[in-house]
């Protein structure tokens, strides 16, 4: 049985590369100060019909429950997200700074970057529509980058607002009904033949030409951007970032600030997305709740890639891997002794270290075998010495001798029993 086209098996390897991205993306959102929450994996298809843009509502997993509601596998957060807020808005002080990791569902064409399940971080701030609050979320989206070790030579965040696409066309006549229309041409630009993009803007009686022109004007003239950059360079994340007007996003949601993280090498599909969403939560509310809203995504599948393709970040998740492994092994060397051998390995545990050992009586050096078979750090031998025992560091074979004492220090470990990692 094979699995299915887009999906992912994550053995052991897999996920211990998985959970270093997640363990990053959440210390470094909780160092901002953004709150972690979830969602369902099923919503009512109507959630996505309000506002989620035609692309994505030919992409979802959709179904009838046996209840015969029309439902979905969540293919964004966003929507979700404005229901929570929606719902309970009145519950949190403003701004709300959350974040989520969870799967995602879209059923398109797999390809590099691109999967029908795949994971994302997303995060929020609700409730501020200032420059400071866009600066807050363009901070975090760096930061989320550069903790697996990746620089500014790496990467570089190319950022917009549809406001000066909305005012291009006003100018020329056009009426706010036919933004999403326009917008869509312009997100596949840098994809489209040209001899296609200019037969799109004939339905707007518009040229390639004066297109080009627009895209030509200087960032210093494009009203908009003061606030932001000052914020920005109060942060020192100016280069970090480049105004770029072909970035719009595809979703109908956005209202403003757009932005779209790449690698430099341009070899890979984008690396995260987002902007500012102000009426969304009010179309999904009905008209109940209206705050301002922006947050931005980014997704697992093209970051793993691009982790794997630079050496340095690729040395800095392989160190995380092989520090999640095994950290001890206890060898029983002599067989009478195997009940103070599992009292140790129980002692060990309940101090916070992984450790294992052979099930069943076994030739001391199968069960060596066993141990750099797991990736243990370090194998502990129980024999006739015991209370004694013999330490090798399994890396390099340097061995000693050393009391129970000294073993509880060398490890690193708590004295005490650890009922829980973080009490």
């Amino acid at each position: 049985m094979q699995k299915l086209p887009g999906f992912r098996d994550f053995y052991p390897n897999e996920c211990a590369f998985r959970n270093y991205i997640f363990e990053t993306w959440r210390r470094v959102a909780r160092n901002y100060a953004f709150q972690e929450y979830d969602g369902p994996t099923l919503e009512p298809t109507d959630l996505y019909r309000k506002k989620s843009g035609e692309e994505l509502k030919t992409q979802l997993f959709r179904f009838n429950d046996p209840g015969e509601r029309d439902v979905c596998m969540r293919p964004e957060m966003t929507p979700t997200l404005t229901r929570l807020v929606a719902a309970r808005e009145r519950d949190f002080r403003k701004p709300i700074k959350w974040f989520s990791i969870a799967p995602f569902f879209r059923f398109e064409k797999a390809q590099r970057g691109r999967l029908r399940e795949f994971y994302q971080i997303n995060c929020d701030l609700i409730g501020d529509a200032s420059p400071a609050a866009d600066a807050e979320l363009l901070a975090l989206a760096v930061a989320l980058f550069r903790a697996f070790g990746l620089t500014q030579s790496d990467f570089y965040v190319r950022l917009n607002n549809r406001e000066l696409w909305a005012r291009f066309l006003t100018d020329r006549g056009f009426p706010p009904e036919r933004l999403s229309e326009f917008l869509a041409i312009v997100d596949k630009l840098e994809r489209d033949e040209e001899s296609t993009t200019a037969k799109k803007l004939g339905a707007f009686g518009l040229s390639l030409g004066e297109l080009k022109q627009f895209l030509a004007t200087p960032t210093d003239q494009l009203p908009g951007f003061e606030d932001l950059f000052r914020e920005l360079r109060l942060r020192e994340l100016e280069p970090f970032i480049q105004v770029d007007l072909t970035i719009v996003r595809g979703l109908d949601y956005y209202t403003g600030l757009v932005f779209e993280v790449f690698d430099r090498s341009r070899q890979n599909r984008a690396l995260a997305g987002g902007g500012r969403y102000d009426g969304l939560i009010k179309t999904v509310s009905d008209g109940a709740v209206d705050l301002p809203a922006a947050g931005f995504a980014i997704g697992d599948v093209v970051l793993g890639n691009l982790i794997e393709e630079i050496e340095s970040a690729r040395a800095w998740a392989e160190a995380y891997c092989r520090a999640a492994r095994l950290q001890a092994f206890v060898i029983v060397a002599a067989e009478e002794r195997r009940p103070e051998a599992l009292k140790l390995v129980e002692q060990l545990r309940s101090r916070g270290c992984a450790t294992d050992y052979s099930l069943h009586p076994m030739k001391v050096g199968k069960q060596f075998q066993q141990a750099e078979a797991l990736g243990a750090q370090y194998a502990l031998v129980v024999g006739q010495e015991w209370p004694l025992l013999k330490m090798k560091r399994l890396a390099d074979r340097v061995e000693e001798t050393v009391s129970l004492p000294e073993l509880t220090q060398k490890l690193g470990l708590s004295p005490a029993y650890v009922p829980h990692p973080y009490l």
